[in-house]
């Protein structure tokens, strides 16, 4: 079994909600097109995107203890600080820290704009994420009332680790699409 297929049966056996499954395999497949982007190793990207919310169901989404227990469930999976790392401190505020690496940005950025990307395709009339275009993912960015509890300025952090919004929405749209039928879309 590989490292990505124990993280993901370590996943499941915390996380039992299908759309945070969803949501999880989409900032996986988000991290590692950011990492290709940026040269970083993309499994290693990949692992902190599929695993940074392994804890959302015991803390109960509470912005005071998510990510904080997370280390604890992954001791197993023998993974290198830096993964740790960026996946605790993708709650900033359980930490009281600032991000101020490329991988904790890169990790804020690239898992919350994928509900925005998630809400923009199910806005589509055939719902289906190969049909949106990265300019609706902008144009929605700019509407605080559409997809409400996406935190935008968790998405423009992209711009933190050299990314201009225009490119960071399409690295991300269409890492998604490669997913498509994995993430039901």
């Amino acid at each position: 079994m590989t490292d990505r297929e124990k993280a993901l049966q370590l996943l499941k056996k915390h996380v039992k909600n299908e759309k945070m499954i969803i949501h999880s395999l989409s900032a996986e497949a988000v991290m590692k097109g950011l990492a290709r982007r940026l040269g970083r190793d993309e499994h290693k990207w990949g692992l902190a995107g599929l695993l940074h919310d392994i804890d959302v169901e015991i803390t109960e989404a509470d912005p005071a203890r998510h990510a904080l227990q997370a280390e604890g469930l992954l001791k197993e999976l023998d993974l290198d600080e830096d993964i740790l790392d960026a996946i605790r401190m993708h709650n900033e505020e359980a930490t009281g820290q600032e991000r101020n690496t490329e991988f904790q940005h890169a990790l804020a950025a690239g898992e919350t704009i994928t509900g925005l990307i998630y809400a923009t395709t199910l806005v589509y009339p055939d719902k289906k994420i190969n049909s949106i275009k990265y300019k609706s993912v902008l144009k929605r960015m700019k509407q605080p009332a559409f997809a409400a509890s996406v935190k935008r300025d968790h998405i423009l952090e992209c711009e933190a680790i050299g990314i201009p919004m225009e490119e960071f929405v399409q690295i991300s749209v269409d890492a998604m699409c490669e997913i498509d039928t994995q993430i039901g879309l």
